[in-house]
């Protein structure tokens, strides 16, 4: 439905539906983390970056009211973990869509953003009826790049300077999955131990390529 972004959860971790009162703690919670999130974060090729976090969720609402995007909030026992957003929906014959996401350092390792990857990707398959999810990773992102190993998101290629990223445009692998992969579920095919080995890895002349 356009416009809903439902409140999913499993365990301690829980993704829902961004507010506008968001606004002021996820801003902190990004000031908060600069060092640790700025050499991720998209930038506009033709300007400066705009800091106006009140204005990216209006353009998020924005966006899932037209059914192009759901926004969530991630939330680790009740607190604000970070963002995980479901992009460029599309319906009919595509029926895909592409996920991006950050988590607070002080969160790593807690099994957050797997979860709440999963937990996404299961609610787009299954409830929102997609075909297939994409997730585009920067080559020197080795956290991301694990939670798609753990996941079993399969590689599918290079992407060259495809994002413009914290000051210029750079290249991306580029992983997804299909409702066809996983029955079962993303969540508890990784939660039963069941994922392929070897789907998320990269292969060595993608990732010369990429860091050379």
């Amino acid at each position: 439905m356009a416009g809903f972004t439902p409140s999913l959860h499993d365990g301690d971790v829980t993704i829902r539906g961004i507010k506008l009162r968001d606004a002021r703690p996820l801003e902190r919670e990004l000031l908060d983390n600069r060092a640790w999130l700025r050499r991720w974060e998209a930038t506009n090729p033709v300007g400066p970056m705009n800091f106006d976090v009140r204005g990216s969720i209006r353009n998020l609402l924005s966006h899932a009211r037209e059914g192009y995007g759901l926004p969530f909030i991630i939330e680790y026992e009740g607190q604000l973990a970070g963002q995980l957003n479901v992009s460029s929906i599309a319906y009919g014959s595509l029926s895909s869509a592409t996920i991006g996401y950050w988590v607070s350092e002080r969160f790593a390792g807690k099994g957050v953003t797997p979860t709440a990857v999963a937990l996404a990707t299961d609610h787009c398959f299954f409830s929102m009826g997609l075909h297939r999810m994409e997730i585009c990773i920067r080559p020197e992102n080795d956290p991301s790049l694990r939670v798609v190993e753990k996941l079993g998101f399969r590689y599918e290629g290079l992407r060259r300077r495809y994002i413009h990223i914290n000051g210029d445009w750079r290249d991306h692998f580029c992983f997804a999955l299909t409702v066809d992969d996983v029955p079962q579920g993303v969540l508890r095919r990784w939660q039963n131990g069941q994922v392929p080995a070897g789907e998320g890895v990269v292969p060595a002349r993608d990732r010369k390529l990429a860091l050379g």
